[in-house]
């Protein structure tokens, strides 16, 4: 049994250690462009330069994140107002409508649903002219409150989907218990649905936030330079030196701009699959 047992030992021992040589080759491919973002952004102008992009710092130097700091803080502001109070508003409006969508079931239900689900397919660039018209009737134009309104409107089609799909996996008792117990339906939602919707929501205000923060065309099509978000104040901002480009800087904000999305995986996202997977096998 030792003997017969010990190839097939070895065998499984091999394709692990493929397994993993392989996941660290990604991992090392993933951070070869990091490493030299963290480097350059430590050295001073006179180091920063291609032909040394591996070298580590001989003067560690913050003077290029200080530069991108202000550089970028106007920019940080606006994407900061834009994707937090756009992505809790995306997140409470699909929460809303899954509820309803799964639990309060009415007339047209599913013809509703699929009209929201039309809504994720359709693309920025087919929608911009006439969004535009709105927010400048609205008043709305080259401001942060219009930017946020139109990636609400653009977000609720799949926050509803995801809240929608994480709703059908409440079991309908505890629904039927609390209207029997005389709850309306702003009352079920809040003592009950509410309570247990931490996953869900931890995946719609990470992907909102995701995409609000790292936005671009909505940014530069319908904002203005009062309201233009850290996207668009990078790209601005690259390539600019006059004489030479400032490597240095160009890494920090680059590192800087990055770093809120970062925060966010890493404080919600051990939500984040839960939340994806809830309603993959119902609904």
């Amino acid at each position: 049994m030792t003997a017969a047992g010990a190839p097939g030992r070895r065998s499984s021992g091999g394709v692990q250690a493929v397994r993993l040589a392989v996941l660290l080759a990604f991992v090392l491919l993933f951070l070869i462009p990091v490493y030299v973002l963290v480097v350059t952004s430590f050295k001073p102008l006179d180091e920063a330069d291609p032909s040394s992009a591996w070298n580590l710092p001989a003067h560690w130097s913050t003077s290029g994140w200080s530069s991108a700091w202000e550089a970028l803080r106007p920019g940080l502001e606006n994407s900061v107002k834009i994707a937090v109070s756009g992505s809790v508003i995306s997140a409470v409006l699909g929460s809303l409508n899954g509820y309803v969508l799964s639990k309060w079931r009415f007339p047209g239900a599913d013809v509703v649903f699929t009209l929201f689900l039309f809504g994720m397919f359709i693309p920025y660039q087919a929608v911009m002219i006439p969004l535009a018209g709105l927010l400048t009737d609205m008043e709305l134009s080259g401001t942060i409150r219009g930017l946020v309104l139109a990636h609400v409107v653009y977000g609720i089609p799949i926050c509803t989907l995801i809240f929608r799909n994480y709703y059908v996996t409440i079991p309908d008792e505890l629904i039927e218990a609390s209207r029997v117990d005389g709850a309306g339906m702003l009352r079920t939602y809040w003592s009950v649905v509410l309570p247990v919707s931490a996953p869900a929501f931890a995946v719609t205000l990470i992907w909102q936030f995701t995409s609000m923060w790292n936005d671009f065309l909505f940014a530069v099509f319908l904002g203005a330079p009062d309201s233009w978000p850290v996207t668009v104040m990078l790209n601005n901002t690259a390539g600019s030196g006059a004489v030479a480009v400032q490597y240095n800087q160009q890494m920090a904000e680059a590192l800087l701009a990055s770093l809120p999305t970062l925060l966010v995986y890493l404080l919600l996202g051990r939500f984040f699959m839960r939340g994806l997977m809830a309603g993959a096998l119902k609904g």
